[in-house]
């Protein structure tokens, strides 16, 4: 489990490009796709070109998006509103980009997603699973313009638990393109709106909503034994010849659009059981060992844990700006491995799977909200809609599900290993100039060779040969700082 490196930026130009020459050189290393071949160009611009139609037609609802500043890939918008009626409930209509209508089976763009399976990231760009022409343009939902979308629609109790759900295809309009700061801002700008009570501005109700109903489904969350594990992000500035990083912790804002979506997966999740037939995203639970194993790293780190909290709900309150507490979350990463893809084998009379819940979900749950950036969504979604309105699942969609899991693994394995290697990079290059210097640390894990330390100014995670007791408040002298082979080792004094 690795922070993200989410910016790099800053006066020296010089640096941040000798910074971003070595990311490129991390890609082709790592056979990371560069151009889509002119035959995909070309079949995505005239897809663009010739936008589908939809029978249905939702312009009429103020839907909105939610993300990072400078995002152009939008695949969701929301419209959020209260029951009509004393009930005291709210409807959602959660649209998702419809790319299954840009990018057909057999389409030469649908053949390139494949071999790609996901946009990877990387601290200086972003390598997209679709050509621009359609990702960040004519399939996206950007602001002011009509696009086609799936749209699921939900009825939720006052409780914010689910009492009906359909899914229709039907043209949308995105009236505001908000980020997390901004929605944050406005509800935090009416923190006594209560039902009956709406501001009068759009935002600012969509923001209020957003928070009422995220919240309702976090404490059912909590209720189901779910957990999350938000790690802040880094962001890396360039000045005079060096690097500085600092941590971009998650806003309540994220938490609760994030509920959202793990909302509408549940219900995509629901429909393929019922339906047989569909792609489970799926999470074992974590082996009791790794449970106690990790308890003993929290008490060694003097985190209280009662002993009646289950680990959810632990993580769920710790702190994203201690030291300690962000270096538990790190080792916390032990309980969420295991992830992958499930298919539910539509042959009649077929047995469900072993295994059909995301542990970390505490539910069934499937990928369907991201379909400009992830391949499984696009199948995901065909799937939920024809299951939702009671029709056969297309031939092509069923003969892809089998191959979907070693096409993600692939994929997600590509993402993990740019991950890895760029946060390595990043984190020598800031402490280039710093060998020979001594930082005060916390031993957040114990091996053979040495020990594992959060640093904790700068905010590195790294190894350091010598010896310590788990949670122990450590001096390290900086020893290497390889730049080169992204490679940092401190040593305990």
């Amino acid at each position: 489990m690795v922070k993200s490196i989410v910016r790099v930026g800053g006066p020296d130009e010089d640096s941040v490009a000798a910074l971003t020459a070595r990311f490129a050189g991390i890609r082709a290393e790592l056979g990371v796709p560069a151009d889509f071949p002119p035959e995909v160009l070309a079949a995505a611009q005239a897809a663009a070109d010739s936008p589908p139609r939809s029978d249905g037609d939702l312009r009429d609802l103020l839907f909105v998006t939610i993300d990072p500043p400078g995002s152009t890939d939008l695949d969701q918008a929301m419209f959020l509103s209260r029951s009509a009626g004393s009930d005291g409930g709210f409807h959602v209509d959660y649209a998702i980009a419809d790319v299954p209508a840009f990018v057909p089976a057999g389409h030469p763009v649908d053949a390139e997603a494949r071999r790609r399976g996901q946009t990877l990231y990387a601290p200086d760009q972003r390598t997209p699973l679709h050509p621009t022409v359609l990702s960040e343009n004519a399939a996206s939902l950007l602001e002011g313009a009509d696009r086609p979308a799936f749209v699921w629609r939900f009825d939720l109790s006052a409780t914010g638990e689910v009492q009906r759900v359909d899914l229709v295809r039907a043209v949308v309009r995105n009236r505001h393109r908000l980020d997390y700061a901004g929605v944050q801002a406005a509800a935090q700008a009416h923190p006594d709106a209560a039902p009956g009570k709406d501001p009068d501005d759009e935002v600012a109700l969509q923001a209020v909503l957003l928070r009422e109903i995220g919240e309702l489904r976090m404490e059912l969350e909590r209720r189901r034994g779910g957990a999350s594990l938000p790690l802040p992000e880094q962001e890396v500035e360039a000045k005079d010849g060096r690097y500085s990083v600092t941590l971009r912790p998650a806003v309540p804002a994220e938490d609760w659009n994030a509920q959202i979506s793990l909302m509408t997966g549940m219900a995509a999740a629901q429909l393929m059981l019922t339906g047989r037939a569909g792609l489970l995203r799926t999470l074992p639970t974590p082996e009791q060992w790794a449970v106690d194993r990790f308890r003993r790293q929290a008490a060694a780190l003097g985190i209280p844990w009662a002993a009646d909290v289950a680990y959810g709900e632990f993580l769920r309150g710790l702190r994203r700006d201690d030291p300690q507490e962000l270096a538990l979350m790190h080792e916390a990463g032990a309980l969420f491995r295991g992830a992958g893809y499930t298919t539910i084998d539509p042959t009649p009379g077929a047995a469900l799977p072993a295994v059909t819940t995301h542990a970390a979900v505490a539910a069934p749950y499937a990928h369907v909200t991201a379909p400009l950036r992830r391949l499984v969504d696009r199948f995901g979604l065909v799937v939920s809609h024809a299951l939702a309105q009671g029709q056969p699942v297309p031939d092509w969609a069923l003969q892809a599900l089998p191959n979907l899991p070693a096409v993600m693994s692939a994929s997600d394995q590509l993402a993990g290993h740019i991950e890895h290697r760029c946060t390595d990079l990043v984190e020598a290059a800031v402490l280039a100039h710093r060998v020979g210097e001594q930082f005060d640390a916390v031993v957040v894990d114990t091996h053979k060779t040495g020990v594992k330390v959060q640093v904790i100014e700068p905010a590195v995670l790294a190894s350091a040969t010598g010896g310590a007791a788990l949670g122990a408040a450590v001096r390290v002298r900086l020893d290497i700082a390889d730049v080169e082979q992204g490679l940092v080792q401190f040593s305990v004094l």
